[in-house]
């Protein structure tokens, strides 16, 4: 037969009436006497490749019938519409070549629990729910890099080995380094964006991070990614500003690409579509009533936890911004408000559907003296933070920033239970396999 281009299952739809390859995975198969339908997956998509006993010699007929699922293929044949199809089309199968028969695959089509699952997650991968969630995920990052890039913000990433914390001392994981003493990982580029930010003007930083917490909340993880911008020059109102558009821009970019996707994942879109500035934004002194109003309990000067960020965003239909923190919960470089010295210049956005924080910002402190006296304060060690304080005595400015945790917002667009979903090979204080 003549050779047939090779094409994408996603792009099938464009070949109708065209004879073309696919190269893949068998997905799933089921016969019906004299027709063996075959589900192929490439990664792109998934077809039914349907073989009759005529269009293919007897002997890969019966070949056909014994292919366990994953196992890997080369599929030729005639694309046909079929309206019943999830693509709309189907291939008429005349040439299936088998590249490796696959041993018993682990995950059956029974029930397994999340250990399992987990365990086998380099497997788990193929499954449609999480093969649906990564591509949302590719999405959500391709539209964080377009915004930060249509509004100007230069990528400057940051180190991950650092010498010293920058929100405290107690999740982080330290490494010999050398004869230069610990390291650790990074929870934050953020220190270093402000100094990205003082040569470039607005920058970005977007890697992974690291958080040390006893925690097994179905927030947390122990290695995420984090997208942190940071602009010279800006204050808090330009922070939160910012955080709106970005927030926007990334839950419409992905509306627009992924539909399918979160069909798969069974989420409705419509709070999604919600998603539109402007955002509420409340005060701290605002949002503590509203929780004693909601029947909860908080007393000012604490910082929220599950409980009073789901009672707070109940009340909304999008995310909310609650800004003016006290500062006594909030970290050393925050600037304190002028006109209220318990509060810091802060902001937290929550999103709906008890989500929770996903950005996290604040306008920074660009005095030396009062910076020195919070370092002092929060017992860091200064020696380790002068360069940091020396953009504070070289043409220090109003600036600020915030950041985004990539998982949690993926869960929530996903709409996802536990963060661990939303990323390929979660890390958790439980959990450092495969």
């Amino acid at each position: 037969m003549e050779p047939a281009p090779r094409v994408p299952v996603s792009a099938l739809p464009a070949h109708a009436g065209s004879r073309v390859e696919i190269a893949g995975w068998l997905y799933n198969r089921r016969s019906s006497g004299k027709i063996h339908f075959l589900q192929v997956r490439d990664g792109t998509g998934v077809v039914q490749a349907v073989v009759g006993k005529g269009d293919v010699p007897p002997d890969l007929f019966e070949r056909c019938e014994t292919l366990a699922q994953e196992t890997s293929l080369i599929v030729r044949g005639v694309v046909r519409a079929d309206a019943r199809a999830p693509l709309g089309v189907e291939i008429g199968a005349d040439s299936v070549e088998v590249v490796q028969i696959a041993e018993p695959y682990p995950l059956g089509k029974k029930e397994h629990g999340p250990d399992f699952l987990l365990t086998q997650r380099h497997l788990w991968l193929r499954s449609r729910k999480p093969w649906a969630v990564l591509r949302v995920r590719d999405s959500v990052i391709r539209a964080i890099r377009d915004f930060f890039h249509k509004e100007g913000f230069l990528c400057v990433d940051a180190p991950v080995f650092t010498p010293a914390a920058c929100e405290g001392t107690t999740t982080l994981f330290g490494v010999d380094y050398f004869d230069l003493g610990k390291a650790y990982l990074t929870q934050s580029g953020q220190l270093y964006s402000e100094a990205a930010a003082m040569a470039h003007g607005k920058v970005y930083c977007f890697g992974p991070v690291f958080r040390a917490e006893r925690s097994k909340t179905r927030r947390h993880l122990t290695e995420f990614w984090m997208v942190e911008p940071e602009a010279a020059f800006y204050t808090l109102n330009d922070v939160m500003s910012l955080a709106e558009r970005f927030l926007e821009a990334v839950v419409a970019r992905t509306l627009e690409e992924r539909r399918e996707e979160l069909k798969i994942l069974e989420r409705d879109p419509v709070p999604l579509e919600r998603v539109r500035a402007p955002f509420p934004r409340i005060s701290y002194d605002e949002a503590v009533e509203k929780i004693r109003s909601a029947g909860g309990a908080i007393e000012w000067g604490e910082d929220f936890g599950s409980p009073q960020e789901t009672a707070l965003s109940a009340s909304y239909d999008r995310p909310v911004m609650v800004h003016r923190y006290p500062a006594q919960v909030k970290a050393f470089y925050m600037k304190r408000d002028p006109s209220d010295a318990r509060v810091a210049l802060c902001v937290d956005v929550l999103a709906p559907e008890g989500v929770g924080e996903i950005i996290g910002g604040s306008q920074r402190e660009d005095d030396l003296e009062a910076l020195l006296g919070r370092v002092r304060e929060h017992k860091l060690p200064q020696e380790a933070f002068e360069w940091y304080l020396d953009l504070r005595r070289y043409g220090s400015v109003p600036h600020g920033g915030f950041g985004l945790g990539l998982e949690r917002t993926v869960g929530w667009i996903c709409g996802l239970e536990h963060v661990r979903e939303a990323i390929p090979f979660p890390r958790m204080m439980y959990r450092i396999v495969p």
